[in-house]
């Protein structure tokens, strides 16, 4: 069995639309909206494709119109594009961010995962970095073999003891320093984290046909080409 792995989408559909489809399973560690001009197609294609799902702070934001604490540098992005997204997707669309849990927990083959965006202790806002100690006592509160997370749009593996941490990185808005496209795969017990590229310009093109205040238009469009703000 092969599962792909992937967080962080932000409204990126051209992003998204070039994943590769080698996989039995897709698994979404939450945020499909927001800062990206095409949530709606987000929220349908992961409807229509994903087998596991979990909440991120901005789908709770669209779904219960609440604030998605970001750090004081996106806090405009985000209050910008949460508006636009609140505006374009329908009910049943919003119902579906409404209604996604917060964690979960599975088995495949022999080993088990937890799944949440941020970390156990606060699943939707708990910003945890690669190296921080918190993920010792992160991994105390979790009963599997394996912990699943998003949130931070930076990748990695870290093994504590005979668990493990993985952080796929974001697939539409990564912070890695390069545009491209930042997903794990699960295959015959390994993991690995992977990226590949996508035409950038054409989420950029769509970006800039929205309208929004220039300087958010240009932040915006600074991490999709550079990885970096």
């Amino acid at each position: 069995m092969k599962i792909a792995i992937i967080s962080d989408l932000h409204g990126n559909y051209e992003a998204l639309r070039f994943l590769p489809g080698d996989y039995d399973e897709l698994w979404v560690l939450g945020d499909l909206v927001n800062y990206g001009p095409e949530p709606g197609a987000v929220v349908d294609f992961v409807r229509t494709n994903s087998e596991v799902v979990v909440q991120g702070n901005h789908d709770r934001t669209i779904g219960f119109d609440v604030d998605p604490r970001c750090s004081t540098r996106y806090q405009k992005l985000a209050d910008v594009t949460r508006r636009y997204t609140a505006s374009v997707l329908d009910n049943e669309q919003k119902d579906f961010l409404r209604n996604l849990p917060l964690k979960l927990e599975l088995k495949r083959e022999n080993t088990s995962f937890y799944l949440c965006h941020a970390k156990p202790s606060n699943p939707l806002y708990g910003y945890c970095s690669e190296h921080s100690e918190e993920w010792i006592r992160e991994l105390d509160l979790v009963n599997a073999n394996v912990l699943l997370v998003g949130h931070t749009h930076t990748p990695f593996i870290r093994k504590i003891g005979n668990k493990v941490v993985v952080n796929p990185g974001s697939l539409g808005q990564p912070k890695t320093g390069s545009p491209e496209a930042r997903y794990a795969t699960w295959e015959d017990g390994s993991f690995r984290l992977k990226s590949y590229q996508y035409p950038v310009e054409e989420t950029v093109g769509r970006l800039k046909a929205l309208a929004f205040p220039k300087e958010v238009e240009r932040d915006l469009i600074t991490v999709l080409e550079t990885g970096s703000l």
